[in-house]
């Protein structure tokens, strides 16, 4: 229960500070171009609100329903669909009456603020924490592969040589070229001979079928390092420094097989197999209710080699803004991907219960703050889209305008915010509908 009540509150402070900022980049230019702004919230208020006050001419509140936020500007058919105040004369501080650039920087500001508060927060994550990462050439037990990965002819320890020929020297960039840049051949070197793996084109389509939460992951064998109290392992004579090779004689080199094999034997007398020096030691293990045997592993950061690097204050920034474009980039293929129906990869497509899983169990701000940035990518990105009653609709309409010089129907714009509303209801019905049936799943 307390990592429910961590993890969303996590996302409530994350929604909240990337809802307050999108909506400033509205609010700060309309009025700056003397447009009144009638209501300012954090988050949806329909029927009531949490707070409200209402200071000049704006109403400033927070609604109860955390799905977003909305600035309320006047002469502008929006979320609000205020028919009426479109039927009177267009009065100067109405958006209505604003030339179209004007009109074009108040839709895109949203959108604008939430890249920029990504480059601000990662150039700020590095500034504070430098950038650890992995060289793939310092993978030194290579490769941990889940089931589908085994499935299309990956093993646990390979090394990865090139992909479609490519050589990717972060390690980290690796899962995703396989799986979302459509790569179709990996060569890897398997005890010293290099073999071929052909990459099926439907292979995003089985990884979420399989809801596995990764592809291939760092491999690291299991080194005790120190013990639970109780642990059955010490009690059965494992000591610190011994690396677990088997189970039941059958060899288990790494770490995440074991966390994988353990808890299906709970309540089973087992064999454990440990490597003390260039000994082969067995002990019989009587296994709880959990399957748990109670050894804290040496972290893989003490095995193997990764490099780190500091970064200044000033050069943070371009940086950080580097990563923010590479964050983006990696966003829109994997939306082509939701878009293009033949994937299947629209079953992937998770909502709220997705986004809160991603949050650190522990209140950690690293990850926060990473995901709080990945997370206003999303944002931005998902607003720009051209459907109605997103930012993105209302600039293709803008466009269009100052294109042919000729503004939209106000009837049109309603027609087009309903069906946008539509559109967005689907979306969302999908996502937390995908995110409900893999919990039954």
């Amino acid at each position: 229960m307390e990592e429910i009540i961590i993890k969303a509150g996590q996302l409530l402070l994350s929604l909240s500070i990337l809802v307050i900022i999108h909506e400033l980049g509205h609010y700060i230019p309309a009025r700056l171009f003397k447009t009144r702004v009638e209501k300012f919230y954090l988050f949806f208020d329909p029927w009531f609100s949490i707070f409200k006050k209402k200071v000049g001419d704006t109403e400033y509140g927070v609604g109860w329903l955390p799905l977003g936020g909305y600035v309320k500007i006047s002469g502008m058919i929006d979320e609000s669909m205020d028919k009426e105040q479109m039927k009177k004369p267009p009065q100067p501080w109405e958006f209505r009456s604003k030339p179209a650039w004007q009109r074009l920087i108040i839709m895109v500001g949203g959108v604008t603020v939430n890249v920029l508060l990504a480059m601000v927060i990662y150039a700020m994550i590095l500034f504070t924490w430098g950038d650890d990462y992995l060289k793939t050439e310092n993978l030194k037990y290579g490769i941990e592969c889940s089931d589908l990965a085994k499935e299309i002819g990956f093993q646990n320890g390979d090394k990865i040589l090139t992909i479609d020929g490519v050589y990717y020297e972060n390690f980290s960039d690796i899962p995703e070229a396989i799986l979302i840049s459509g790569a179709s051949e990996v060569l890897v070197d398997r005890n010293g001979e290099t073999v071929s793996i052909s990459i099926p084109s439907n292979l995003i389509e089985q990884f979420i079928d399989k809801n596995e939460s990764r592809f291939i992951g760092m491999a690291w064998p299991y080194i005790a390092q120190k013990f639970d109290d109780g642990s059955v392992a010490e009690a059965a004579g494992v000591l610190a420094g011994d690396q677990l090779i088997a189970i039941n004689g059958k060899e288990v080199l790494y770490f995440s097989e074991y966390v994988k094999i353990l808890p299906s034997l709970a309540g089973q007398e087992i064999q454990l197999s440990v490597l003390r020096g260039l000994d082969t030691l067995n002990y019989d293990i009587m296994l709880g209710e959990t399957g748990k045997i109670g050894v804290y592993y040496v972290p893989p950061t003490e095995l193997i080699s990764f490099d780190h690097r500091d970064y200044g204050f000033f050069e943070s920034f371009p940086a950080g803004t580097t990563m923010a474009l590479d964050k983006l980039d990696s966003y829109v293929q994997q939306m082509k991907l939701i878009f293009n129906p033949e994937t299947g990869a629209w079953k992937g497509l998770g909502g709220f219960i997705s986004i809160g899983k991603q949050y650190s169990p522990e209140w950690d701000w690293y990850s926060f703050w990473n995901f709080t940035a990945f997370l206003s990518i999303i944002l931005a990105f998902m607003n720009i889209l051209p459907i109605p009653a997103l930012d993105g609709g209302h600039v293709v309409f803008l466009l269009g305008e100052m294109i042919t010089g000729r503004k939209p129907s106000d009837k049109l714009l309603e027609y087009a915010q309903v069906t946008g509303f539509l559109i967005l209801i689907a979306l969302l019905l999908l996502a937390n509908g995908n995110d409900i049936i893999k919990l039954f799943n």
